[in-house]
């Protein structure tokens, strides 16, 4: 594993591969007749082509099985949480899957460089079906807690595995295609997610919605596992001698797991004892943080470091702003729970739509534009979406608006994935793939536990995790729900600029 290395602000872009003929992302090159677009021969020619098609159907049946969990899981925590008398436990059940990712996501960073992706995917797809067997079958809250834990930690492995496999196995050029193909895989568990994991919660009960997946597990694995280790397979210099685990690198992924847990728990809990756990969480994230992002984060520095930044502006801003929608559509305009949810089921779709532009040839001389044009539909959905508070708004206004969001979002979070691994080195594409996800995954604790607190403070009542807000929040004033999205719309113009900071400085 090469550690992820401090970076100037000028980041140069990634230097080309001298084994590599002819660069696929430019235009004026040669097609290469001899490696193909799997770098293997020349029978290539798409991610469902021959010598890649038994890879892209597992690992994005993979990503399928992993977004349908984690929309279908929501449904079922409630009930969970009711019939294990778990209900004070009922937040961390949500945390947890997030504070062991953000180690799983630095672990797997380490783990895929120094041997490969191929180890690191099948160890994250056996915890995260673990995780969910020791959910499924738990008779205490705390058990069932713990089985969130491991589940997340195999998420964390796969989601940055994924990336190396991306950056190994694909050529430039199909990579934004592959990256909309995970976005695409989104759609359908967005939309029957739901509606699937509360039928089998009534018909069958809640134990099913997490014993059902781990056996679907099994086809993916059985054609991914086989392709990666043909196309992706040891480490990108098998010549160069195996770097061991870097200590530092895992205590740091400790700490800021750690930190990221306690600012969740002083986020749900606003007391004046809260700021101790506060302050010990910020104590051990910040430094951790920095330690693990690309030198220059904070400050947008170009390239790299932007790219990184970007994600999390993103991801955070808008996640941290949908998960009040629904709620804002129940108490304050009287739409059921159902309705409320099918307001943004149409956004999946826009979200894939973007992707797929972003994925296109044609615009990848106009990427960093489409990102400016993307976090600015994000920021102008968010600022949108609290008009219908008054009531002369119809409330189909916010079905609209996050449709155009959503649409912003795919060009913004599939460029990113493209931008970093165009950016990142061979050898490198481990630990940037998992400075990105920490990012993102930091980027959404901070920013919903900050729209949390401002939410609570105002009368919106006390939130809980990211899908979990408490019965007292029926009563929200409006102006609790417009410190919500506001600040956030803020946050994503911001991300605006940041995107023009997308490309490395030159000469």
């Amino acid at each position: 594993m090469t550690p992820l290395e401090p970076r100037d602000a000028d980041v140069p872009p990634r230097p080309a591969d001298p084994a590599d003929p002819a660069d696929p992302m430019d235009p004026t090159a040669t097609p290469d007749v001899t490696r193909g677009a799997a770098g293997v021969d020349g029978r290539q020619s798409g991610v469902l082509g021959r010598d890649l098609r038994a890879l892209s159907i597992g690992i994005v049946s993979v990503v399928f099985l992993v977004a349908f969990e984690a929309t279908a899981v929501g449904t079922a925590m409630p009930v969970a949480a009711r019939e294990l008398h778990g209900i004070p436990l009922y937040a961390f059940a949500f945390s947890a899957y997030f504070t062991t990712s953000l180690f799983g996501m630095v672990l797997a960073g380490q783990w895929a460089d120094r041997s490969g992706p191929l180890g690191a995917l099948a160890g994250g797809m056996s915890a995260f079906a673990a995780g969910l067997v020791l959910s499924g079958t738990a008779g205490a809250m705390w058990v069932f807690v713990l089985g969130r834990a491991v589940q997340g930690l195999g998420g964390g492995l796969v989601i940055v595995t994924l990336y190396v496999v991306v950056s190994r196995a694909y050529p430039q050029r199909l990579q934004p295609a592959i990256m909309a193909a995970f976005a695409a895989s989104w759609v359908i568990p967005s939309v029957v997610g739901p509606l699937a994991a509360g039928t089998v919660t009534e018909q069958l009960g809640w134990r099913w919605v997490f014993l059902g997946i781990p056996a679907l597990v099994v086809l993916p694995l059985a054609l991914a596992l086989p392709a990666i280790r043909r196309t992706a397979s040891g480490p990108a210099d098998p010549s160069a001698p195996v770097a061991a685990f870097d200590r530092r690198r895992i205590r740091l992924a400790l700490a800021i797991s750690l930190g990221a847990g306690l600012l969740q728990y002083a986020g749900q809990d606003l007391r004046w004892l809260s700021l101790l756990p506060a302050a010990a969480g910020a104590a051990l994230l910040v430094p951790s943080a920095l330690g693990l992002l690309p030198r220059g984060t904070y400050r947008a520095a170009r390239g790299l470091p932007s790219v990184v930044l970007l994600r999390g502006i993103a991801a955070g801003s808008f996640i941290a702003a949908e998960s009040f929608v629904p709620l804002m559509l129940v108490t304050q305009r009287g739409l059921s729970p159902t309705m409320a949810g099918l307001s943004l089921a149409v956004g999946g779709a826009t979200w894939a739509l973007g992707s797929y532009v972003q994925s296109r040839p044609r615009t990848e001389p106009y990427r960093e534009r489409l990102v400016v044009l993307g976090m600015l539909l994000v920021a102008a959905a968010i600022a949108t979406a609290p008009s219908v508070l008054i009531e002369a708004v119809p409330v189909w206004i916010v079905a609209v608006a996050w449709a155009f969001g959503c649409f912003g979002m795919g060009l913004v979070i599939g460029s990113t994935s493209v931008l970093l691994l165009k950016l990142s080195a061979p050898k490198e594409a481990g630990a940037n793939s998992a400075a990105l996800q920490i990012s993102d995954a930091l980027s959404n604790v901070l920013l919903l536990a900050a729209g949390g607190a401002a939410f609570a403070a105002l009368g919106g009542g006390a939130v809980g995790a990211t899908h979990a807000v408490s019965a007292g929040a029926s009563a929200a004033h409006p102006a609790a729900f417009a410190a919500v999205f506001l600040p956030m719309a803020g946050v994503a113009l911001a991300g605006a600029w940041v995107a023009t900071r997308l490309k490395a400085k030159t000469g």
